[in-house]
């Protein structure tokens, strides 16, 4: 069975301010990437374009109308410090919900094994009623609740390895039994949460990371605390939320990961998704800010997800 790229050109037309890390040149590093001959068996789609509402399936609806209501017809209007919309953030909005969701459709419905969005801007930072870190919606938990509410999944997880602390996700489920998160991330570094110590309702492990840590403690952190954790927590779905800053290229942590150790990392989680969920797996991309090691790092992601 197949994997499925989804992603849609509507992502480059999400702008932002000249010099700002997560910029248009990302999507199209990636798209580049998986145009490579290795990868002309996915199967791609076009990321559909999704109703506002679907974000309603993690944050409150009023949050949902004030940022439509405060996307701009031109210029750039900023959310905060470093999160902005321009006027073709909108569409990349929606059209980033529409591939999350409709990832989990084709996946749930055995159509494909697994499938990664190749979509921005990234989600992992979004709490409830706060947009924050380039992020404005949380497509990660939404993807999570679509595939209980649409399709009656019990107990989703959610594996997160971007160099920083998905603080809007863990928030997010922290009161939720039938949604599991595991991160890997840098600490201390932006947002400053994640320790181990945080742990919601027994749902939640962080494993942070020291700046200058490379493969070999990510795999440590794996086989000794993520990988058993979910395997008891038994996930009917597993969704990644792949942030690929963590690489040693990456301008904006400090950790050492090359490719291969993002390979690892998810044939890791596959073979666990394999056993718990049917070898069900929706990845959504996150960070990763150097362009080479975000390409080369997605290809490689790619590749484990296609069984090579």
């Amino acid at each position: 069975m197949s994997t499925l790229l989804i992603s849609h050109p509507a992502f480059s037309g999400h702008l932002v301010p000249p010099g700002h890390p997560e910029r248009p040149e990302r999507m199209r590093a990636v798209d580049q990437a998986l145009e490579a001959e290795a990868f002309q068996s996915l199967l791609r789609a076009e990321a559909p374009l999704a109703e506002a509402q679907v974000a309603a399936l993690a944050h409150p609806q009023a949050f949902v109308d004030a940022i439509e209501q405060v996307r701009p017809r031109e210029g750039m209007v900023r959310i905060d410090g470093d999160t902005t919309m321009s006027p073709g953030t909108w569409e990349a909005v929606l059209r980033a919900l529409g591939a999350a969701t409709h990832a989990v459709d084709e996946v749930m419905a055995g159509r494909v094994r697994n499938a990664f969005c190749a979509q921005r801007p990234p989600g992992h930072h979004a709490e409830a009623q706060i947009a924050m870190g380039f992020c404005l919606f949380n497509f990660a938990v939404v993807a999570a609740k679509h595939a209980q509410k649409s399709h009656g999944v019990e107990r989703v997880a959610i594996v997160d390895f971007d160099v920083h602390h998905g603080n809007g996700t863990q928030a997010l489920v922290w009161t939720d039994p039938t949604i599991f998160y595991a991160s890997t991330h840098q600490m201390p570094l932006f947002p400053g949460t994640g320790a181990r110590s945080e742990t919601g309702v027994g749902n939640i492990v962080n494993c942070p990371m020291r700046s200058g840590d490379g493969g070999s403690r990510f795999h440590e952190a794996f086989d000794q605390s993520i990988l058993p954790s979910l395997k008891t927590f038994s996930p009917d779905l597993l969704i990644i939320s792949a942030g690929f800053d963590a690489h040693a290229r990456d301008p904006l942590g400090g950790l050492e990961l090359q490719a291969e150790d993002y390979a690892w990392m998810t044939r890791a989680l596959l073979d666990v998704a394999e056993e718990t969920a049917g070898g069900r797996v929706v990845s959504v991309l996150e960070g990763g800010y150097d362009l080479k090691g975000l390409a080369d790092s997605t290809a490689a992601h790619v590749r484990a997800l296609m069984g090579s």
